[in-house]
């Protein structure tokens, strides 16, 4: 298997309330592949998709019931510290829930986590040694 990472698919309770969130609150633009079952994110070189919860479960056969961590986190990376306090101020400002005010962190960067309407925790960090390529895509050493 290449080492890629194409689409991420979240499974969510409301899949009009999760749209409307991701387009109206984040300013992310629907992709034309979206349609009232599925939408689309172009996220850099990946997909972010919300599907329904149940839906999806049915599709991995697994159950849908679950609530808690489920132990992943998605992350946007920030250009600096202040892109960070940004970001949260104007995410708090639209009465999104943050679960971490932005702060210095053990391991030398600087971050926040805020939570979409399914519960799922969103980092915004910046991590000073990280860089990014001409099309704002992470580069790693």
């Amino acid at each position: 298997m290449n080492q890629h990472l194409h689409l991420i698919t979240l499974g969510v309770r409301d899949l009009a309330v999760s749209r409307q969130f991701y387009a109206e609150t984040l300013g992310w633009r629907p992709s034309a592949a979206s349609s009232d079952d599925v939408v689309f994110f172009q996220a850099g070189g990946a997909v972010l998709g919300l599907y329904p919860r149940e839906k999806l479960a049915e599709d991995a056969l697994v159950l849908a019931e679950g609530s808690g961590f489920a132990g992943l986190t998605l992350a946007y990376n920030a250009r600096s510290e202040a892109e960070v306090d940004e970001i949260i101020a104007a995410l708090k400002a639209k009465g999104v829930r943050i679960l971490k005010e932005p702060q210095k962190v053990f391991w030398g960067g600087y971050s926040s986590y805020f939570a979409d309407p399914d519960g799922f925790a969103w980092e915004v960090a910046y991590n000073p040694f990280f860089e990014f390529d001409e099309d704002g895509n992470l580069k790693l050493g």
